[in-house]
């Protein structure tokens, strides 16, 4: 039965899809069912959500109002607030992202482990000649106009004219007669360790500013916190980026 079958079916002829006749070759291809099935799904599809939006619009209340009407617009098709003249932004994106994800305590501990680090560059930096930090000043007082005019700093300093500009490591004629040069004498070696400490100034710096950013944070989520006790409360100043918000809470007696 089975080899009556294969030779029933090697008989048969392979179906071809019709195509389109010659005469109307100029309309193009000629569409099949599955293609008809995928343009009527997509036409039902786009009418079934035309049919919602208007109903949409007949249902919606002619009389309401809510304040983002007049602080928001289209652009683009998406909704972008107002922002009002003369007011500051409260929170950067970095403020925000890390207010929603993180507590105060995970705050607080990133802060003091930037104190941390922030003191112990310190201590190998002293920050003897960080750009931007103030000079410090020294004052010699003179007797007499001549001495004024006769007056030499290295000379004063009992130390070499090539070391008076320097700020530390600025060693006297007797050291440097008595005792061997020790560190680094080359110049290319020398402008290394230059690079090397502004970089690492560069570093301080930037954790600073970033210690800083985290007490802020840390001050904003607690005020947010405290906003949730029942006392009575009035708002004395507005949350900026670089403040948190001030609230002046009613004194009261706890029993």
């Amino acid at each position: 039965m089975s080899s009556f079958r294969k030779a029933l079916k090697s008989q048969q002829k392979n179906h071809k899809e019709r195509s389109q006749p010659v005469f109307r070759k100029h309309l193009g291809h000629l569409e099949k069912k599955k293609d008809y099935k995928l343009r009527a799904d997509d036409y039902h599809k786009k009418q079934n959500t035309l049919a919602a939006l208007h109903k949409k619009t007949l249902d919606k209340n002619p009389d309401e109002f809510y304040f983002k009407m007049v602080s928001s617009q289209l652009k683009d098709g998406v909704h972008v607030a107002n922002k009002a003249k003369g007011t500051e932004e409260e929170n950067t994106e970095e403020q925000r992202k890390v207010m929603r994800t993180q507590d105060i305590r995970y705050v607080e501990m990133k802060r003091v482990a930037e104190g941390k680090k922030i003191e112990r560059l310190k201590s190998e930096l002293h920050l003897l000649d960080a750009d931007g930090k103030q000079k410090n000043g020294h004052t010699f007082y003179l007797d007499s106009k001549q001495e004024v005019a006769d007056f030499d700093l290295a000379s004063h300093l009992d130390t070499a004219p090539e070391l008076v500009d320097r700020v530390y490591n600025r060693p006297t004629l007797h050291t440097l007669e008595s005792q061997t040069i020790q560190g680094a004498v080359e110049p290319l070696v020398i402008k290394k360790l230059a690079r090397q400490r502004k970089h690492q100034y560069k570093i301080l710096s930037q954790r600073i500013d970033r210690e800083k950013k985290m007490f802020v944070i840390g001050q904003k989520i607690q005020t947010r916190k405290d906003l949730h006790d029942k006392n009575k409360k009035v708002k004395v100043s507005k949350e900026t980026v670089n403040a948190s918000a001030v609230y002046k809470f009613e004194a009261k007696r706890k029993r």
